[in-house]
């Protein structure tokens, strides 16, 4: 059993506690020892974007004239899963592109525009709202360009190591 008193210490950074009192702690509480370390893992990363500040990147749909803005990327994390989030625009100087495949999963939302997006052998007619989510070792991409311009939201995830 521990006192107020020794409560009150470790509470306020007066005492530091052993590891007996610790296990003790923990099973008071319903929790495992390691809940007491949490804030002192080493730190996660997060990254922030301004409005119109993403990076202009190049893929395989540029020279169809689709404009990739890369949202924020990060690298190498404990999660094993890269994700990419893309600001996609396609105007009256866009064409269609034959189809996209890479590994992982994609998800798009429409946010500006209408489109017939082709996934596999479905086509999906996608109005600003609409929102799509799939395999994307499937062909897909937009199959007709309805109402231009055209923006949505392409969310890349692949396990780390991949090409994506």
């Amino acid at each position: 059993d521990i006192s107020l008193g020794m409560l009150s210490k470790i509470e306020n950074g007066i005492t530091s506690p052993s590891l007996t009192t610790l296990q003790a702690l923990s099973r008071a509480l319903g929790v495992p020892v390691t809940a007491f370390f949490r804030r002192f893992e080493e730190e996660r990363s997060a990254v922030f974007v301004r409005a119109g500040e993403g990076l202009d990147v190049e893929r395989r749909g540029t020279r169809a004239g689709h404009q990739y803005n890369l949202l924020g990327h990060i690298g190498s994390n404990t999660s094993g899963v890269v994700v990419e989030p893309y600001l996609i625009t396609l105007t009256e100087d866009s064409d269609v592109f034959p189809t996209f495949q890479h590994e992982g999963m994609e998800f798009l939302y429409m946010l500006e525009g209408e489109v017939v997006y082709r996934h596999g052998s479905n086509l999906y007619p996608m109005k600003p709202g609409d929102s799509l989510f799939f395999d994307a070792d499937a062909p897909h991409g937009p199959e007709v360009l309805t109402v231009l311009p055209m923006r949505y939201l392409s969310i890349i995830c692949y396990p780390q190591g991949s090409a994506g």
